[in-house]
């Protein structure tokens, strides 16, 4: 799941949020003039948008390692397509994810800070290169571009990237920061190679064809060092009942359908998988949604949802645990032929 963040006012707090009970008679708030707007724009442009699965499907890739889409689910883009023109909707089907900016990005943000030794002063991602994978409509892309950052935020559907680029336009302040491309993650790796100082993959591990290869991806574009959070939902019974059953087929909180739990992934797995890929688990931590007051916070359980921060092992280090592995691997292999 994904925030109750900035629709309207420049140079308001990520996590304020105009009371929808100050609307009264006839009297409309900036805000739902605002949100009406936007609407229409992408109605207007949504008959003109580009199936992404149909034009990639008619190009052929000759040699290259990335390009055969390994981590994107085609029904995963056809259940997502149909709602791409409603991600601002703040009171929506992705409400949720609006309300978990209230506490994913001062994670984000926080946990930078306590890694740097200088920041500006109301820019505490200043100078720091972001990839948002799989940014859906820009609803993270945008606060974490007012933290200061250079955002890229990719996403394999076009409707998504066509929604967040309009949204974008109306805050000028976001034109330089923000640059937004519709592709996947392979594609950035065929470009660039350890650009990024930080990844951001949330609510989307759990929607991947392959995860162990998707976590590769982000090895060969993070710089050594660099951060990677992500944010899912655990492999239990309790996810199944309140992430599916819950969530999708009885409160409506995401469309039903939105989530497999066949996909879903425990923290123990994903650790497993990141530190087989030269990444350092650093924290672990579980969320909760309250659905009576829309809102998200931090837990000692992960049970259901939870966050993760990990580090990219430097050169060094990889080459450490690498040969590490190797010496390992000889010696088992050393036992076996003794026995």
């Amino acid at each position: 799941m994904k925030k109750k963040a900035f629709t309207c006012k420049h140079g308001q707090s990520v996590t304020d949020r105009p009371s929808l009970s100050l609307l009264a008679g006839n009297h409309r708030s900036q805000h739902q003039i605002f949100q009406e707007s936007f609407s229409i724009n992408v109605q207007l442009n949504y008959s003109e948008l580009v199936n992404l699965t149909k034009v990639r499907s008619k190009i052929k890739f000759i040699g290259q390692p990335y390009s055969t889409w390994q981590t994107v689910d085609p029904e995963e883009l056809r259940r997502f397509q149909r709602l791409a023109h409603k991600w601002w909707n703040e009171d929506g089907e992705y409400a949720a994810l609006h309300s978990m900016n209230d506490i994913r990005v001062p994670f984000i943000r926080d946990t930078i800070l306590n890694l740097r030794n200088d920041h500006e002063l109301g820019s505490p991602l200043f100078s720091m290169k972001i990839l948002d994978v799989g940014c859906g409509g820009g609803l993270l892309t945008e606060p974490l571009a007012r933290l200061g950052a250079s955002v890229t935020g990719i996403d394999p559907l076009e409707e998504n990237i066509r929604t967040a680029e309009l949204h974008k336009s109306y805050d000028p302040a976001l034109t330089k920061r923000i640059q937004y491309r519709a592709c996947t993650l392979e594609d950035i790796v065929e470009e660039e190679s350890e650009k990024f100082d930080i990844i951001v993959a949330s609510e989307v591990v759990e929607h991947v064809a392959d995860v162990e290869k998707f976590i590769k991806c982000f090895g060969e574009v993070l710089k050594p060092e660099g951060s990677l959070f992500i944010t899912t939902l655990n492999k239990t019974q309790l996810s199944y009942v309140f992430g599916i059953i819950v969530a999708e087929k009885l409160l409506g909180i995401v469309p039903v359908g939105t989530h497999d739990w066949e996909k879903f992934i425990s923290p123990e797995e994903l650790e497993r998988l990141l530190e087989s890929n030269g990444f350092s688990v650093k924290v672990v931590k579980g969320m909760l949604y309250n659905p009576l007051f829309g809102s998200w916070s931090w837990i000692g359980n992960t049970s259901i949802n939870y966050a993760l921060h990990a580090i990219k092992s430097s050169m060094q280090e990889h080459l450490d645990l690498k040969e590490a592995s190797i010496e390992h691997q000889q010696a088992e292999a050393n036992i076996r032929t003794a026995s």
